[in-house]
């Protein structure tokens, strides 16, 4: 990348790490006020859509690289990727902030605050935190083995610390294996580009052309668990299945206007498949990251009820209709709000 770029990519980074931010609070206030939850709930549910989904993002970049052959239009910022890695530590931090208040607030071993339903402020007894562990769904009373302090969980004779600082927490956050694998991914690229342009030539075999047969596998394969969790659907309520279809919607679509602000003020027109790239981080649920949070730090919440919506509904709809949707929605804010002195080349509809 040249330093004009560089320059580009930092503050790109900053302004979607903000956005994922605002987009896991503004879902945690709806999941609670409109979706009903349980607020512990909410706020995993919310941590999940303030993260974002590798899944989705390289579904898009294979629709993208099939489009920009035709038209040049469909390019996309050599550093989306690290996008995608920045991207998912918002919704993270958003839920472990949240569910640190609701702990301070006095919730209990179960996951309930002080008048919700089931509320019980005593120690959960360790008969009963197994069952509790398993039979946690939207109506019920928690989702995790809690030993009764909210300062810890025991499970298989492990103490695990939930604290917000833990080491092991910070850990799980900062270098799980999804963004391991990212940043492994990006230094191995950039070695690669050391080594000359053979090596990251636009046909490489490994890294290229395998590409699209294996994304073939791996939506096989998350479409079969997406199946499996949609009966995980029948706790939640239409409000519920309302928010996780809709909600990707209107984030991707504040994503786009986010990104083409900021190219408003670089006075740089991005291609359309940059807005898109960066709409699918912002409407997309984490479904790998976060639930590695969540089973470390969250053992109160509903296990079902966060995996239901994001990889059920939202995956399931962001693969078929939403990458085409979101792709019209840029081609229109960029027809509508042209960057002065940049010339918008008509893009032919999707097909």
């Amino acid at each position: 990348l040249s330093g004009e770029e560089l320059m580009h990519a930092g503050g790109f980074m900053l302004i979607g790490f903000i956005t994922n931010t605002i987009i896991g609070c503004i879902s945690y206030l709806v999941l609670k006020n409109f979706a009903k939850l349980r607020q512990i709930d909410a706020a995993t549910v919310a941590g999940y859509y303030g993260s974002d989904s590798a899944g989705t993002f390289v579904t898009c970049k294979g629709v993208l690289d099939g489009k920009k052959g035709l038209d040049p239009s469909y390019n996309y910022a050599a550093y989306m990727p690290v996008m995608l890695a920045v991207m998912e530590i918002p919704g993270c931090l958003v839920a472990l902030m949240i569910v640190s208040s609701l702990r301070k607030k006095g919730m209990d071993p179960r996951g309930n605050m002080p008048g919700e339903p089931g509320y019980d402020p005593r120690p959960l007894p360790d008969s009963l935190a197994e069952e509790v562990g398993h039979g946690a769904d939207h109506g019920g009373h928690g989702g995790g083995h809690s030993s009764g302090r909210h300062g810890a969980t025991e499970t298989n004779g492990e103490k695990r610390f939930n604290s917000f600082i833990s080491l092991e927490l910070l850990h799980e956050v900062f270098l799980n294996p999804g963004l391991f694998l990212l940043f492994g991914g990006i230094i191995i690229g950039f070695v690669s580009q050391l080594q000359g342009s053979k090596v990251t030539q636009e046909d490489d075999k490994l890294f290229v052309q395998l590409f699209q047969g294996a994304l073939c596998l791996f939506l096989l394969e998350m479409g079969m668990t997406a199946c499996k969790r949609l009966r995980d659907l029948k706790t939640a309520g239409w409000r519920f299945v309302f928010f996780a279809l809709v909600g990707p919607n209107i984030f991707a679509t504040i994503g786009m206007f986010v990104a083409h602000g900021y190219g408003m003020l670089l006075g740089h027109q991005f291609d359309i498949g940059t807005y898109v790239l960066f709409a699918v981080l912002c409407g997309a649920a984490s479904y790998i990251a976060v639930p590695a949070v969540q089973r470390l730090a969250i053992p109160e919440a509903s296990p079902t009820l966060p995996l239901a919506a994001s990889l059920g509904v939202t995956f399931s709809y962001n693969v078929t209709m939403g990458i085409p949707v979101y792709i019209e929605i840029a081609k229109q804010i960029t027809n509508l709000l042209p960057i002065a002195g940049h010339v918008v080349e008509t893009v032919a509809p999707l097909t």
